[in-house]
């Protein structure tokens, strides 16, 4: 089987990969004062500008907010009071939650290794259903991680393009997975973008080896600068080899998930791979916006906390400041 793709390696390096007048008031101060003047008036802009992006309310901040219920459904129905935001252990006002409409910016990661062999079927009817409820809400690109990280597609809208590419997917025979090359080159990509809403969904098989040369460490910053979520359905038994890479694979997908707002599911059976997809695209497409008030502050928080006061509502979002 020829696979018509090409290499992350492959693109250009124009290509984005998934994987980029006043009044005079100083007429009367000397040369001295109107220089330190001008620095003055500089410095301070810089300082705003670092804040906030251009047109942003610098005593305010957006921040994306999953609410799903114990069966893992959305939750829509919650309004400013549900709400509570910490900066640094700081309670902050919740000014407004409204539904999250910006179009997304999705890189699909899928293990196309030889773990995958058994599952190529449930992986295909599983992305169909995926990319069919994300129709109209998302930019998504495809690429595959086993044996290295290879586009499919670069992002786009077109559902007929997604799902022909996604019912072409084969295992590759011998092969192991490349899933953290894949995320760095997939965060550098997005950092590049600016996407607004980025998100990085990565399917991966545990019984699988992992053969990136990548600390966890490393991964875990390139992630971050992207202000990607990291969504993960990692299918069968988590592994207990005590190698580097599994190791450095591991704490990617506790921590990665963790710090950036995202969901990790863990799949026993193959079988339950579309499920675990519908799901995870019905989260995405019903996600909140909550806007909450910020003290106008030279050094942004470390840590965000975003819960809820509703019972039996898990909440994720981002734990870390974004990019």
């Amino acid at each position: 089987m020829v696979h018509n793709s090409m290499s992350c390696r492959d693109l250009s390096p124009g290509v984005t990969l998934t994987l980029t007048p006043r009044d005079p008031y100083t007429s009367g101060m000397g040369p001295a004062l109107r220089a330190l003047s001008a620095c003055l008036v500089i410095a301070s802009t810089g300082m705003v500008s670092a804040q906030a992006p251009p047109g942003a309310d610098a005593r305010s901040r957006e921040i994306y907010v999953s609410a799903v219920d114990r069966q893992g459904a959305p939750v829509m129905d919650l309004t400013a009071a549900d709400f509570t935001v910490k900066e640094d252990g700081a309670v902050r006002e919740v000014l407004d939650v409204k539904p999250a409409t910006d179009p997304l910016q999705i890189a699909v990661l899928i293990d196309d290794s030889a773990a995958a062999t058994d599952a190529v079927s449930f992986l295909r009817d599983g992305l169909a259903a995926f990319l069919e409820r994300m129709r109209g809400h998302a930019e998504i690109a495809l690429i595959t991680t086993g044996e290295r990280p290879t586009v499919l597609t670069q992002y786009t809208s077109d559902n007929q393009v997604l799902t022909d590419k996604a019912k072409r997917l084969f295992a590759r025979p011998n092969s192991g997975a490349y899933l953290l090359e894949a995320l760095v080159d997939v965060s550098r990509g997005m950092a590049k973008r600016e996407a607004k809403r980025p998100v990085i969904l990565a399917i991966t098989f545990e019984n699988g080896p992992e053969y990136s040369n990548q600390h966890y460490e490393n991964v875990l910053r390139d992630l971050q600068k992207s202000g990607a979520a990291l969504h993960v359905i990692a299918i069968g038994t988590p592994s207990s080899s005590l190698n580097d890479e599994m190791r450095n694979r591991g704490q990617v997908l506790s921590e990665g998930t963790s710090r950036t707002g995202g969901r990790r599911d863990q799949v026993l059976a193959n079988s339950g791979i579309p499920d675990k997809l519908k799901q995870a695209a019905d989260e995405l497409v019903n996600q909140y916006v909550v806007t909450y008030g910020r003290p106008d502050k030279l050094i942004p928080p470390e840590k965000i906390s975003v819960t809820s006061s509703r019972p039996n509502v898990t909440v994720r979002a981002r734990t870390r400041a974004d990019r």
